[in-house]
């Protein structure tokens, strides 16, 4: 069985589109990973999930192993036996969360000490319980124990959290079991040299694909396109590369621009739970009254499409699961359906005019509005 390879099959500037193999199915790059946080992607069966097009979803370190526990996945067979997903799963490493949703945190050179989101129990996760926990988990890709710096930052705390996630990335390299694959994670915030030294130290380490963190952490997407203008370019061009955390579809079609072969994001999924809708033209609000009486689909093509706006809106508006569930639904299609036209145009060679074409058109009815923000992690 293939453990991990990388194919790139075309080009087009700095995009590129492959595959990526694995044991458990072959994942198209670009790809976007729904995000399943707690063994399930939100208002979705995994073979739905499946029929959207994704052929690899995410799930998270820091929630299961609060609940249920690793060991206790692990005498259940695993994630994707206990889901009833069998295609890949890359687990985040529970850094982000653990500094995120915790108030009580310590850290030190050994991990952090962390109190549950849940019940106040302490903890404490460190680069080798990281591996161990996703290994448990049975993930396919496991990501490296790592710092996510806050934003703003000054040169000097970037700095002495980018050395601390590469010391931590060392230890994860060392305690990984080398089953599946193993990704590294840039740091440094918003600043060059510290994004160079970073890519150089992981590269030294070795990483079967290599992730783009500190990103999507309220930057804004000129300044996160900045970064990515030199921090991709940094990093291994055989290999993988994820930009974490990101985003909304513009988001994905600049960062394709800029090299980008991998995503996550709650977006889809959140902006489903709340009546919100990304179509060509732009994101819906189906709360909105004008939609009351819109027999007009979001989408012919969609999933969804045999329910009118005027339906949905309804659904939302009364509260109704349905509405949140057909939203979600739709959105992940949508998702997938923008990575499936990047990848066509790259292996056409004529990116560049799709990305112009999806972009005026996408942008047109977005400008200002507060629902076409960037989400943020769940």
């Amino acid at each position: 069985m293939t453990r991990f390879s990388f194919d790139i099959s075309a080009r087009d500037g700095a995009a590129r589109t492959g595959t990526i193999t694995m044991s458990r199915g072959e994942i198209r790059t670009p790809a976007f990973m729904p995000v399943g946080t707690a063994a399930t992607v939100k208002g979705m069966k995994p073979a739905d999930v499946r029929t959207t097009g994704a052929d690899i979803i995410l799930g998270n370190t820091y929630h299961l192993m609060l609940r249920p526990g690793a060991e206790r996945m692990a005498k259940l067979g695993g994630l994707h036996a206990f889901m009833g997903w069998d295609r890949p799963i890359l687990t985040d490493s529970g850094g982000y969360q653990v500094m995120s949703l915790s108030d009580l945190t310590k850290k030190t050179e050994t991990g952090v000490t962390f109190a549950s989101h849940l019940d106040g129990s302490r903890h404490l996760i460190t680069p080798e319980r990281s591996m161990e926990i996703q290994a448990l988990l049975g993930s396919d890709i496991h990501m490296a124990f790592d710092e996510c710096t806050g934003f703003p930052a000054t040169h000097e705390a970037a700095k002495a959290s980018m050395e601390r996630s590469m010391r931590w990335a060392q230890r994860s390299r060392d305690a990984f079991s080398g089953t599946g694959a193993l990704f590294g994670i840039q740091q440094g915030s918003m600043f060059e040299d510290l994004r160079a030294q970073s890519s150089k130290d992981l590269t030294s380490i070795g990483f079967d694909g290599y992730a783009v963190g500190g990103l999507a952490v309220g930057e804004g997407q000129a300044e996160m396109f900045r970064v990515l203008d030199f921090a991709v370019d940094m990093l291994p061009a055989d290999r993988p590369r994820y930009l974490m955390g990101v985003g909304k579809p513009d988001d994905l079609v600049g960062a394709v621009m800029r090299g980008i072969d991998m995503f996550d994001c709650v977006l889809p999924t959140r902006s489903g739970r709340n009546g919100q809708a990304f179509t060509w033209d732009g994101a819906i609000n189906l709360r909105n009254a004008k939609f009351a009486e819109d027999l007009t689909p979001i989408d012919e093509q969609s999933p969804v499409g045999q329910w009118s706006k005027a339906y949905i809106h309804h659904l939302v508006r009364s509260n109704e699961m349905l509405g949140a569930m057909l939203l979600t639904e739709h959105n992940l299609w949508f998702y997938q359906q923008v990575m499936a036209g990047m990848r066509a145009a790259i292996g056409a060679g004529a990116f560049g005019d799709w990305a112009d074409a999806f972009l005026t058109r996408y942008r047109s009815r977005c400008a200002g509005r507060s629902f076409c923000r960037r989400g943020d992690a769940e």
